[in-house]
Formats: structure tokens, C-alpha cells, sequence
């Protein structure tokens, strides 16, 4: 008996040890998952499947490269092939050569010291609304909030004949800040352009600062915007940088906040260096009054091939102010944070009035750009306009001989294609990582395939339809709800 209970309580507690050391081991997964899963959310397993996919690419690359080598020898014993590789030579050796060049100007880049209180001009900021709704208000909070002496700073906010409740939210900002934001209403939707133009024209500062109304602004942002007006009297414009509100909300928007680095941090601040950054944002823009006004109703009456101009009102803007003479240039440190689609289709909508307005002021800018249109010089800017016209146009025709290509030999092609995506992403890849330090930067390769795989029609298509000026978003159909005070005056609803 003794024997038998000295068996069962040995028993027991090795049950009882075991039980703890599992309940140990369940907590350890429990705990294990749990990071897992923050880890997912963070975008872990997606940059881990981007790696694998780029493995993938280059294996596949690598194993086909005695066939690529084949068929590119037997395209080459055509005249037609020939031309077309020579013209694909010719075409990375010059961005080749442009990519340095940029890198050499970006390295000099460095954002204006921003000024003192006292130092510091007026300023108007414009906010131009069309069905936000709430994000109106977030958006005029944080220029309320901004770090800039309140007695300098005018806030106007426009509602475009918003539907939905875009001016309640405009009134409720009214509001919070009593007798700091102007708010105006139109009885109708009458276009970005035309609600620029009215707060322009209302405007007091000696700078105008616009924002869209789906963005929000740093403490900081405005003060830093304005200082390089008051370093530089011939600033005629500034760009903002431009970031990623809702960079958590999708895929979509991780690649775009990569994109969105390398194309202001590095293009332009590169265009910065040479006096002429070619678009000042809608996000977030500066412009020096004076100048400004002169060129102001030509701008709002802007047409292109006979048709309002509705589109592009911040290239259009950039191109009038450059051709008065004066210089514009990008501030790093003043940031926006804007919200960018996160669906394909609303992703296609945006880029393709983007590419239209592209087309469009390309062709306004070659009225002007290799004339004496400034007393500074502008060999810089004219390199610019000359590789930016190479790059709208030349990859267009080898996207269309690519193509054919590809229904040829699909699986060699294809994989050419590939595998020239993840080089041509590499520059952005690294230029991210070294600025940020984030293993983000992987964002780059799948933006790069992606926008081979479903977006590179964009830009041809855009060529053919760039009289098209439709805006193509945030169109709603339901009825207006009625506002709480509403002054009317003719074309315009007051507050």
C-alpha cells in the first residue's frame, strides 16, 4: 500500500508538472501567434512574399537566359529588331547618365532654413472641397493648429456644390475657430479651378498656400513653406513634400508612399536645384501673390483645344509663374500627408487625369521653355523638359513592340519584363532605405510590377484622350442636405 500511493502521488505531480509546462508551452504560441499576427497587420508576410516573388523572378530570369540570348540574337538579324534595341540602348544609356546627373543635385539639395516670426509673411491658405465630407474638418484643424502667428495667417475653405455634407463640416470648423476660417459656398459644382479662383481673389497674404481638403499638415508645415520666399525674392512658387495619410489602410497605398518619397525627395528636389520644379502639388503648394495675381484669369480661363481646362490646375499653375521668370522651388521639410485611392479603379482614375494633365502642359511648356524666359539661367530646366519629353513619348512605342513581343514568346518576354521592373526599382528601393531606413523599401519592386502588370497602359491612353478633361472622382448623386445658414449671392453661397 505504501509502495502504491508512493506510485500515485509521483504520478500525480509529474501530471501536474506536465500540465504546467504545457499550459507554459500554450501561452509561449499563444504569444508567438499573437506576433505573428501583428506582424501580418504590419505588412511582415507581405514584404516576405515580395522577396520570395523576386527570388522567383530572378531563378526563372536566370534559367531562361541562354533562350533570351537566342532570341534576342535572331530579333537582331532583322532591321526592325536591330532599331528597336539600339533605341532601347540609347534610351537607358541617357537615363543612365540623367539618374546621376540628378543624384549629383540631390546631394547639394537642402531645405531653406525657415524664418522667424518676425520674418515671416503673410499668408493665405486656401482649402478647395468637393464632397469630403469629414475629413474637411481634420484638414482645417491642422492649419489652425499650425506653428505660424495667428495675425498673419488667413484660412479660407471652399465648398464646390458639394452633396453630401461637406459644408457642415466647413461650418462646424467656422465654429471651433471663431473668426479664423472664411468659408465659402457654391450653389453648384463648378471645379477646383474655379474654387481656387474665388479664394484667390478674396486672398490678403503676401503668399497663398492651397491644400486638399483630404490632407493634413505638420505644425511645422507652413512656416517652413513660406520661409523661401522671404530667402529668395525671386521665389515664385513652392511644392510641398507629399506623404501617405492612409498608408496602413491597403497595398495600394504602401507602394504609393515609396513611390510618393522618390518622387519629391529625389525628383524634385533634384528640379529644386535648378530653380524649376515642374508641378507644385495640389496637396500642398505655395505662390508669391504678386506675380500670382497678374496671370490669375488667364489661368482660371485656360482652355485646351477649345474646351475649359478643368484638370491639372496645379501643373497649369507651376507653368504660368514659370513663364513670368520666376523660380520655383520644393521644401522637403514642409509635409502633407493625403489620402490616395485604395482600389484599382479609383488608382486608375487619378493617375489618368494626372498623365492627361502631364500631356496637356507639356505642350503648353515647349511654347516657352527654350526661349528667354528668365534672366537666371535655365539649362537645367531645359535638360528636364527635354528627358521629361523623351520619357512621355519613347517608352510608349516599345511598350507597343514589347507587347507584341510578348504574344510571340510569352514566357522569355515576360520574364525580360520582370526582371527589368526589379532593376528599374532598385534606384528607388535603395534611395528609400538610405532616407528612411525602413525595410519599406521592398514596396518598391512590387510597385514597380504592378505598375507594369495594370498600369502601364495609363500613359498611352492618356496621349489619345487628353482633351478628356473629366475630373472622374468623388461624383455623388444623392441629394444635397440643406445647411443651417445660407447666404446667397448670385453664382455664390457665402458664410
Amino acid at each position: 500500500m505504501k509502495q502504491l500511493a508512493m506510485f500515485l502521488h509521483t504520478f500525480c505531480t509529474n501530471i501536474k508538472t506536465s500540465k504546467e509546462i504545457l499550459c507554459r508551452k500554450c501561452l509561449g504560441l499563444k504569444a508567438l501567434l499573437a506576433r505573428l499576427y501583428n506582424e501580418l497587420r504590419s505588412g511582415f508576410a507581405a514584404k516576405l512574399y515580395i522577396i520570395i516573388v523576386l527570388g522567383i523572378i530572378i531563378i526563372g530570369y536566370w534559367a531562361k537566359r541562354e533562350r533570351i540570348e537566342d532570341i534576342i540574337l535572331q530579333l537582331r538579324s532583322y532591321h526592325w529588331g536591330a532599331a528597336y534595341f539600339i533605341v532601347c540602348q540609347l534610351f537607358l544609356v541617357l537615363n543612365a547618365g540623367a539618374f546621376l546627373w540628378r543624384v549629383i543635385l540631390v546631394v547639394r539639395y537642402r531645405p531653406v532654413p525657415e524664418c522667424s516670426d518676425d520674418e515671416l509673411l503673410t499668408c493665405t491658405v486656401i482649402v478647395p472641397a468637393y464632397n469630403e465630407g469629414y475629413q474637411v474638418l481634420e484638414t482645417l484643424r491642422s492649419i489652425a493648429a499650425s506653428d505660424y502667428p495667428e495675425g498673419k495667417l488667413q484660412i479660407i475653405t471652399v465648398d464646390d456644390g458639394s452633396v453630401d455634407d461637406t459644408w457642415e463640416w466647413m461650418e462646424t470648423a467656422a465654429n471651433e475657430f471663431a473668426g479664423r476660417i472664411e468659408t465659402i459656398r457654391f450653389l453648384r459644382n463648378r471645379g477646383k479651378r474655379n474654387a481656387l479662383y474665388e479664394g484667390f481673389i478674396r486672398s490678403r497674404g503676401d503668399v497663398v498656400v492651397t491644400i486638399d481638403s483630404d490632407s493634413v499638415i505638420d505644425k511645422k508645415t507652413l512656416r517652413r513653406l513660406v520661409s523661401p520666399f522671404v530667402r529668395d525674392k525671386l521665389v515664385g512658387a513652392v511644392a510641398g513634400n507629399v506623404r501617405v495619410l492612409n498608408r496602413n489602410e491597403g497595398l495600394i497605398p504602401r507602394m504609393l508612399d515609396v513611390s510618393f518619397a522618390f518622387s519629391f525627395d529625389f525628383f524634385r528636389a533634384s528640379q529644386s536645384e535648378v530653380n524649376t520644379v515642374f508641378c507644385t502639388p495640389g496637396a500642398l503648394s505655395a505662390y508669391r501673390r504678386e506675380p500670382l495675381m497678374k496671370i490669375v484669369d488667364k489661368w482660371n480661363d485656360q482652355t485646351f483645344f477649345g474646351a475649359p481646362a478643368q484638370i491639372g490646375e496645379d501643373r497649369s499653375l507651376t507653368n504660368w509663374l514659370l513663364r513670368t521668370g520666376r523660380h520655383v522651388k520644393f521644401q522637403s521639410d514642409a509635409i502633407v500627408y493625403t489620402k490616395v485611392p485604395v482600389r484599382y479603379k479609383g488608382l486608375c482614375k487619378m493617375f489618368l487625369r494626372w498623365a492627361r494633365s502631364n500631356v496637356r502642359e507639356m505642350l503648353v511648356m515647349s511654347t516657352f521653355i527654350f526661349e528667354k524666359f528668365r534672366r537666371t539661367p535655365a539649362l537645367g530646366a531645359r535638360i528636364n523638359y527635354m528627358l521629361s519629353a523623351i520619357n512621355l513619348i519613347i517608352p510608349q512605342i516599345l511598350l507597343v513592340c514589347l507587347t507584341g513581343f510578348i504574344v510571340w514568346q510569352p514566357s522569355v518576354f515576360s520574364s525580360q519584363v520582370l526582371m527589368g521592373s526589379i532593376i528599374a526599382a532598385s534606384a528607388t528601393s535603395v534611395f528609400y532605405a538610405v532616407r528612411h531606413r525602413s525595410s519599406n523599401a521592398l514596396w518598391a519592386f512590387a510597385y514597380s510590377i504592378f505598375w507594369i502588370a495594370a498600369l502601364s497602359w495609363i500613359t498611352l491612353f492618356a496621349i489619345f484622350t487628353a482633351r478628356n478633361g473629366s475630373w472622374l472622382t468623388r461624383q455623388i448623386s444623392q441629394p444635397r442636405p440643406v445647411g443651417k445658414t445660407i447666404r446667397l449671392d448670385n453664382s455664390r453661397i457665402a458664410a
